[in-house]
């Protein structure tokens, strides 16, 4: 988008004038500028717009203004065509927001409720201030599927609801481990160009499964690749350093959305995002002080309250305890705050967005022979208790750390729940087990694990036939990442919960840029009329290089 406008071109004429007066040695050139009326600026959306955790009737609807001014949203039901449904099919809502302040580093965000199900949306989203209305932004999303396809307001459309499909089909992608180790935006090739192969996918919704930001990574002018090519960044002051401050957690977020890619993306694709720990500093846990010398702020629950200020005020999160005005954090001290919850997805699907940093106990070597927290007690109890009542045919487990990849944080202490160990469940295993014996006991069926962190892309099947620990129903689980960041793996993998990798892909060394795109990775899933679950592994340039077709039980 072209930054000249009426203010540029009232700028340049000015100073032409001023010029032109200074030259003629003139009074009345020198007051000549006083005589062009001046314009008044208007609000921008300088980061663009995006929306989040949209269910069958609801959606949360995000952006970010130039100043202080009021959000404004209007929704309109479209066809297949991007053409605006009338009458008896036609939705049409225009929705007055909160104030975008400087204590919100002017973002705000809408819920918007009682909307139709398995409705295609027109959404233009602007900020007021007193000088009128200011730019209008544009992008698109859609409800998911009802329980009662092709009818909403009393009628149908031939056969399709609100342009789209009769039926509860969908689909969605998943990654995570955005601009980590130093490799940013790179315009040269194109910036993040996964997210771009994202978006041609035309996915219902997105999962970023943590990472979201590395606030712990500086991001340089230029890097020297292994093979002596030169990486070009754009930077920003923000990014020059490791993040403390709340402006430099702030500027994380600013920098990513400086990315063209990722902007028309989110203008079409609702996120569910998830919080895991570069968001904040790397491996980071609950009451940790800093041994490193990048930080003169130790206290990482002082930079987790900051950190978490600027992720939830850049995220388009619907619960309610996630949408916290900023600047309620006691003394600035962290603080749990639920941002783990269920996205309704239809008849067919349940996501439930886990939160597997908050609630973490310190790092060891996890062979604790008591239980310790990957998730908390509350946590677990809650994902027992709604993935037991989930009427859908699926339930997908969004979870931001692994399973049963063991990912060291150092030479001794485990970073995830697995501990090298493949005896019995031990330390924060053993929260896990509860939760797979619960799933079981319960006989939950069509469970699938999704994640990230790890910086490469694999497919496991977990069961108790292989497994120290046997009291759960086999599943799989899915791995997918990173989407612009530096690649790894693959990992060992700890044998208490029966894993088989089925396959696995990883870059060729540790490190490795996103130049080529054959070592960054995504997840899609395609879910069908009748419930198939079709799960394929894709690398930045679009290349599908697993797939696997799983089919409901019953």
């Amino acid at each position: 988008m072209t930054d000249f406008s009426r203010r540029t071109l009232v700028k340049t004429s000015l100073a032409g004038l001023t010029m032109a007066g200074l030259a003629a040695g003139t009074a009345q050139a020198s007051a000549a500028p006083t005589a062009i009326p001046l314009v008044r600026k208007r609000l921008t959306l300088p980061t663009g717009i995006a929306t989040g955790d949209v269910t069958t009737d609801s959606a949360v609807l995000w952006s970010r203004a130039s100043g202080p001014g009021r959000m404004t949203a209007k929704l309109q039901a479209i066809d297949s065509a991007g053409e605006i449904l009338r009458g008896r099919y036609g939705f049409s809502r225009t929705i007055r927001g909160p104030l975008a302040t400087e204590a919100s580093d002017f973002t705000a965000k809408i819920h918007a409720k009682g909307l139709p199900a398995g409705t295609r949306f027109k959404l233009e989203l602007n900020f007021e201030d007193d000088n009128g209305a200011g730019e209008a932004v544009h992008g698109t999303f859609s409800t998911a599927p009802g329980a009662t396809h092709g009818k909403h307001d009393g009628g149908t459309d031939g056969g399709r609801e609100g342009g789209r499909p009769a039926s509860g089909s969908q689909s969605f992608v998943w990654t995570g481990d955005t601009a980590g180790q130093g490799w940013g935006i790179n315009e040269e090739l194109g910036g993040m160009r996964g997210y771009a192969a994202m978006h041609r996918t035309n996915p219902d919704f997105f999962i970023h499964s943590g990472d979201t930001v590395y606030a712990d990574g500086p991001i340089a002018a230029t890097v020297t690749e292994k093979d002596g090519q030169v990486w070009r960044n754009i930077v920003t002051e923000e990014v020059s350093k490791v993040a403390e401050t709340l402006k430099e957690y702030r500027g994380r977020h600013r920098y990513n959305s400086l990315d063209a890619n990722m902007r028309a993306m989110f203008a079409d694709v609702p996120v569910i995002a998830q919080w895991d720990d570069h968001e904040t500093t790397n491996n980071w846990y609950p009451g940790e002080i800093l041994d490193d010398p990048r930080y003169t702020e130790r206290n990482v629950n002082v930079l987790a309250a900051r950190g978490r200020q600027a992720w939830q005020e850049n995220m388009p999160i619907a619960d309610s305890a996630a949408l916290w005005r900023p600047g309620t954090f006691d003394g600035g001290q962290y603080q749990p705050a639920r941002i783990y919850r269920k996205i309704p997805r239809g008849p067919q699907l349940d996501i439930f967005s886990l939160d597997m940093r908050t609630f973490k106990s310190p790092n060891t070597d996890g062979k604790e022979p008591y239980a310790t927290s990957i998730l908390g007690q509350e946590q677990v109890d809650w994902l027992i208790k709604e993935v037991r009542q989930s009427k859908a045919t699926w339930k997908v487990i969004a979870a931001d750390l692994p399973l049963g990849i063991i990912v060291p944080d150092g030479a001794v202490n485990q970073e995830s729940l697995a501990n090298r160990d493949p005896g019995a469940p031990l330390g924060r295993e053993l929260e896990i087990a509860a939760v797979l014996s619960a799933f079981k006991k319960s006989g939950v069926k069509n469970i699938v694990w999704l994640t990230a962190d790890v910086h490469y892309c694999a497919a496991h099947h977990y069961s108790p036939e292989r497994a120290s620990f046997t009291d759960f129903d086999p599943f799989w689980e899915f791995v997918a990442g990173p989407i612009n960041a530096g690649s790894f793996g693959p990992n060992d993998m700890d044998g208490t919960f029966g894993p088989e990798v089925v396959f696995s892909r990883a870059g060729r060394f540790p490190g490795e840029s996103p130049r080529d795109g054959e070592n960054q990775y995504f997840g899609h899933v395609d879910l069908s009329d009748d419930g198939t679950f079709t799960v394929s592994l894709r690398n930045a340039n679009g290349t599908v290089i697993f797939t696997k077709v799983l089919t409901p039980e019953r």
